[in-house]
Formats: structure tokens, sequence, C-alpha cells
């Protein structure tokens, strides 16, 4: 049948996207002030059937995306960009979706604008003169005394769009969506650099969670991504210091990013004796210390965001697992879950420095190749830390797109994408059926993984890895 053809799954995938775009106007992350005629909060009635039209349409995108997988993993040669194009197009002019995260990277940036400390306060300090006011009016409960866990470099780009449209909420909204489109355009050039083809692009920007949350909810996890992924690509060709360069720059959107040095350091060890292990160990780090230390001076807002990177824990997300068993184990035991949350949550994060230490040693010893390392390694520290979203599995799966997207690996991350994506309204709410729906093509996914595994035929799987290395 046409549909199950490549050209169906495109236009079926144009067709779930472009519903998903149209009952975001009904049912997206709308905002409360400013948000003029098109995007303003609708009836009950429209907003049901908004949220419906908004899921049926994401349905069909996950499903041309997965049957558009299974054709480039049998061989199909096909124009994955013309794709992307296609389906990230429906989205560019659609309010924020699935998050209302936008909302306080504008607030942040008025914040910026006004003087006031970003780090030290929350959006709910902006007055009403102040620009960002009308966005701050629409930052999610738990986010409107909470400090800014970013680093200066993206608040200074929130600032310029806060500067160019004077906050209006709209235009700024938009001005964000560009530059997620900036970071997808990075993505693409980071993968292909790694001679990842259309299976690789599959994998990392055709998926629908990063098409949903950075494209459609703009989230800054792509910019992180994209720096981060441009430097390891940079490094992995013998310019590591202009690699850790762009690794600072991304830890000055979001910290994780940080990892990517500890796989460098890898990269420029191996095979150089005592000399080449002290040189990997100490001078990425220092290269990207050098340019935090730099960005936190010249943008004036100084090194408060040291001190920020913990607040996001102390809000619970329901698919942090640390927390989960820190709560339930903590009202078991004890009544009080919070100090039995803590401990757990410190008790992850220091099992997921351990697997990335293992990971890390796999790599220097030529056991595995250093960028497959750097993506499980970012997908296990997801996986235990003490705040988790859907859309921070990206870090992991686009890393370990460049060079494994055919790998076990690759597919299980496909699977967990496509079950994620579910988890959240178009509003940003999180109900309790789209834990169902998310559970249930989960399930459906490991069991199609362990009947039709794609295989391993490209460099970067965990067995028989080509490691990637660095020139001297």
């Amino acid at each position: 049948m046409w549909v199950f053809s490549a050209s169906g799954c495109r236009w079926l995938g144009a067709g779930g996207s472009l519903a998903v775009a149209v009952g975001g106007y009904a049912a997206g992350t709308l905002p409360v002030l400013g948000g003029g005629p098109l995007w303003q909060p609708r009836g009950s009635a429209l907003t049901v059937a908004g949220a419906v039209l908004a899921y049926l349409g994401l349905v069909l995108l996950v499903a041309a995306w997965w049957r558009y997988g299974v054709l480039l993993a049998r061989g199909l040669r096909d124009g994955v960009l013309a794709t992307l194009g296609c389906w990230t197009a429906p989205l560019l002019l659609a309010p924020p979706l699935h998050s209302a995260d936008v909302y306080s990277y504008i607030a942040q940036g008025g914040m910026v604008l006004s003087g006031h400390d970003v780090y030290g306060a929350g959006p709910s300090v902006l007055g009403p003169g102040d620009p960002g006011a009308d966005a701050a009016a629409s930052v999610g409960g738990n986010w409107t005394d909470t400090p800014a866990p970013y680093g200066p470099a993206f608040l200074l780009l929130a600032a310029a769009v806060v500067k160019a449209t004077g906050g209006a909420v709209v235009p700024a909204v938009l001005g964000m969506r560009l530059i997620a489109l900036g970071a997808l355009a990075l993505v693409v050039w980071a993968v292909r650099g790694f001679g990842g083809g259309g299976g690789a692009l599959w994998l990392a920007v055709l998926n629908p969670l990063f098409l949903i949350h950075v494209v459609g909810g703009t989230h800054n996890d792509g910019l992180m991504i994209g720096l981060m992924l441009g430097g390891v690509l940079l490094a992995s060709r013998g310019r590591w210091v202009l690699g850790s360069v762009l690794v600072g720059f991304a830890m000055m959107v979001k910290s994780p990013a940080a990892v990517a040095l500890l796989f460098i350091g890898v990269m420029i060890a191996r095979g150089g004796g005592l000399r080449g292990l002290l040189k990997g160990l100490a001078l990425p780090g220092a290269v990207a210390g050098a340019v935090a230390a730099g960005a936190s001076v010249l943008a004036g807002t100084g090194f408060g965001w040291v001190r920020t990177q913990s607040v996001a824990g102390a809000i619970h997300t329901p698919l942090s697992l640390t927390s989960d068993l820190g709560l339930g184990v903590g009202v078991l035991l004890t009544g009080e879950p919070d100090p039995v949350r803590g401990v757990l949550q410190k008790l992850g994060l220091l099992l997921a420095l351990a697997v990335i230490a293992a990971l890390a040693w796999r790599a220097y010893r030529g056991l595995l190749d250093p960028v497959l390392g750097l993506g499980l390694s970012l997908a296990a520290l997801v996986v235990l830390s003490p705040m988790v979203q859907p859309w921070y599995l990206l870090w992991g799966t686009v890393v370990v797109a460049a060079v494994a997207w055919r790998g076990r690996a690759g597919q299980v991350l496909a699977v967990v994408s496509a079950a994620l994506v579910h988890e959240t309204q178009p509003s940003g709410h999180t109900p309790w059926y789209g834990f169902v729906l998310a559970g249930v093509v989960l399930g459906l996914g490991l069991l199609w993984v362990r009947r039709e595994p794609w295989g391993s035929r490209v460099s970067g799987t965990l067995e028989g890895a080509a490691p990637v290395g660095v020139r001297r």
C-alpha cells in the first residue's frame, strides 16, 4: 500500500504534524496574557476537541516515523531532509506545545534586561512594566519563584529576543523558536559530520520527541545538544581546542554538556601514554572552564549558575526513578519522604558517575567508541537524575544516533522516544492517561525490538565498534 511507502510516510507524518499544530491553537500551552486573537484560551469544548486532534496527530506522526525508520533500516535511500522539512513546517507558527518552559526563558531574558538577579529570584519579581512580564504570568507554578538553572550564554540569547520583540509574547515565542531551528540545523550538521546518513537523522531529528519538544516546545536542550555534539565532532577530527570551546558554550546553556569533556579527553589520551592521559584529563576541562568563566563575567550575570544547578531536583517529576523510589520508601519507613528521597537522589547521581567513569574507561581501552560512550553516559545520567523530563532523553539519543542508530542501543532509545512523547498533554500537563499511553507504546515497542532487531551494520555499535580517535 502507498501509505506504507517512504512517500506515504512523509505525507502521513506531515498530516500528523499539522494536526498537532492545529490542535495546539485550542489545547496548546497558551499564554495567560498577550496571546492576541490566535493564541487565546478557548471554551472547554474546543479545548477538548483540540486535544483529541493533537493526540491523533501525534499518533500518526509516531506511526509514520516508525515505519519510515523500518524502511531505512532495510536499506531504503530517501530524502530524509525533505521529510524533515515537511514535518517541521507545520510547527513553526504554532503556539508553545507540551510545555510552558518557553515562557520561563522569555521572563528570565526580561529579568536580565531589567537588572534582576536571575540566579537569586524567579520570574515573579517582574513588575507590570518590565519586559517579559506578560510571559512571566504564564510560567508554570513550580517555576514562578525558581531561579534560572541555565548558563549565561542562553540567558543572553533570551535577553536578545526580549529586547528585539519588546517582550511581546507571540513575537518572543517565535524568536525563541528561531533559536530552536538554529539548534536543529546545528544537530543536522554534526550528525552528518559523523557520517550519519538518513537513518542517523531519522533517530536524531525526525524523532517526534525532538520535533515536539525542541521545535514545538522550543526547549533549549536542542541548543545544548547541537553545540555539544558539534564540539565532539571537531575533537574527533583533531580540533579538540575548538571542540572544547563549543562544549564550553553548550555548558553555558545547560550544564550536563560537561560530560562530553571527559570523552574528548579520552580521544586525546588514547595511545598517548602517561603524557596523553594527563593532557586528556586536564586540557579540555581547562579550555571549557575558561569559556564558562569568560561568559559568566562578560554576561554580567555572575557565577550564580553554579549554585542553581540543584534547584530542579527539589521539584518532583514522575519520570525520576530515584525520586519516586525515595518518596515510596520514605512514606513506608518513616512517614517523612523528603530526607529519604534526598539520600536516594544523591545515590543515583553517584551511580550515574560510576557508570560514566566505567564507559569512559572502556572507551580509553579501545573497547567502545567514545562518541557512543558519551551517548550512553548521558542516557544513564538521565535515568538516574533527581529530575527527569521526557525531552531529556534526547541528550543521549541524538549522540547515539550519530554513530549507532542501528545498534540495539539506538533501537531501544527509539522505542523509549516514541513512548515518552505521549506522556504530556499539548497543554503541558501530565495526565494519568499519558503514562498509560506511554506504557502501551513502550511495551509494544520492546516486543518489536525483540522480534525484529535491526542489527548493527554501521560503526559505533557496542559490538565491533570502530573507535573514533583524534588526529595528533
